[in-house]
């Protein structure tokens, strides 16, 4: 009967370890996915600087597109340059979103970005390391086709 109670009282904790990991895991996720809608609120705004507030505020940041921009100053700037109108900005989604918490510290985002303008809707494809710092979750690496 004490090997019943024992086993039972292991299992018992087994789960509760597991559920509250997963419930940690998606707490994590739902930080991240904040951060990314804050920034869509911001392109959408027309506002590039508070966009980047998302961004690794580092020399190590980077940026990889049709090429490799290594820091946050020269990536802000890549975005001025590329997008200097809040109508060539346009209205920027982000879907197809998939999360995965690799730590407390660390998560990879997959994604698609859609933008919506008078003469176009370029759109895309996402890879995202998200770094977590005493002021929140950053993008340290981000891959964008």
């Amino acid at each position: 009967m004490k090997l019943i109670y024992t086993t039972f009282f292991v299992l018992l904790i087994t789960f509760v370890t597991f559920a509250q990991s997963d419930s940690q895991k998606v707490k994590l996720a739902d930080e991240i996915r904040a951060v990314m809608n804050q920034q869509a609120v911001d392109w959408n705004n027309g506002n590039v600087e508070a966009f980047m507030k998302g961004y690794w505020n580092s020399d190590k940041l980077v940026f990889v597109s049709s090429k490799v921009t290594r820091g946050w100053q020269p990536t802000l700037d890549n975005y001025k340059k590329s997008y200097p109108t809040k109508e060539i900005m346009g209205t920027l989604t982000f879907s197809d979103l998939e999360i995965t918490v690799l730590s407390k510290d660390a998560a990879v985002v997959l994604g698609s970005w859609a933008l919506q303008r008078t003469k176009d809707n370029p759109g895309g494809k996402f890879t995202l390391i998200f770094r977590r710092f005493k002021d929140g979750w950053k993008i340290i690496h981000d891959h964008t086709s």
